[in-house]
């Protein structure tokens, strides 16, 4: 009886998990609870009853957990949508002002022969949104809230990739060669630093790549421990979407899934 009820449960649970469902990871995040709950039911009750017991507390969890990657998903779909069409309006502009075409408008202002401190909307601090986004997600990735990061988002008339000049403060002091070589050694990221051949990282040879490249890395000499960078990638091509795979494809490669 209790195996008839175990089979029962967990065919019954996949059976949900259609490939194209928009909530596919809740329904798999409960099929897999359900059958991890009802073989510890299973083995800790003679009965069917454990593992009914087993299955749906194992199904509740699961699916939670399911439900938070599907909408984790959700969010980060959106968010490209968001960011794809923005840009696309602020390419459209900029090749108007280009072709002298009035048309619509992403700011205000024009792009071209410009530099718009007005990335994204403005916000009741002051700041835009995609600086308080540059601020939090670093946070967020890292899991981390005990170092903070401030920043000033300016729309510069380039096709595509952002550039970022960036100022760390380290804890310890440190060597500019270490620093060159941990990053040079780092998957993903290209190292472009020689002034005396003039080679630094630009958005027009990032662009339609996957790396991130950093250069003019040196000293701030104003506080010690501290470093500057300039930091380009391509935003469509190293952003959330390419990430993602490249989280996957890392768990795969060290067997963590």
């Amino acid at each position: 009886m209790k195996k008839l009820v175990l089979a029962t449960i967990v065919a019954t649970a996949l059976s949900g998990c259609a490939a194209n469902d928009p909530n596919q990871k809740t329904k798999a995040g409960a099929a897999i609870g359900a059958a991890a709950g009802a073989l510890v039911g299973y083995a800790v009750d003679d009965g069917a009853g454990g593992v009914i017991a087993g299955a749906a507390v194992g199904a509740l969890a699961g699916g939670g957990v399911g439900r938070y990657m599907d909408n984790q998903q959700k969010e980060m779909e959106a968010a490209l949508a968001e960011e794809q069409a923005r840009h696309e309006l602020e390419i459209q502009q900029l090749e108007n002002e280009i072709a002298g075409i009035q048309g619509e408008m992403a700011y205000p202002y024009p792009i071209g022969k410009n530099a718009l401190p007005h990335c994204d909307v403005f916000l009741d601090n002051g700041y835009t949104k995609e600086e308080m986004k540059l601020a939090r997600e670093p946070q967020k990735i890292f899991n981390d809230r005990t170092f903070s990061v401030t920043a000033t988002a300016v729309r510069i008339p380039t096709a595509g990739g952002h550039s970022e000049s960036v100022n760390v403060e380290f804890e310890n002091d440190f060597e500019l060669s270490e620093v060159r070589r941990l990053l040079s050694e780092t998957p993903g990221i290209v190292v472009q630093d020689n002034t005396d051949t003039n080679t630094y990282p630009m958005p027009i040879y990032a662009h339609g790549k996957d790396d991130v490249f950093v250069g003019r890395i040196r000293r701030d000499e104003t506080q010690p421990n501290t470093l500057n960078m300039w930091i380009v990638a391509d935003n469509l091509r190293k952003g959330a979407a390419t990430n993602a795979v490249q989280i996957a494809e890392y768990l795969v490669q060290h067997q963590l899934v």
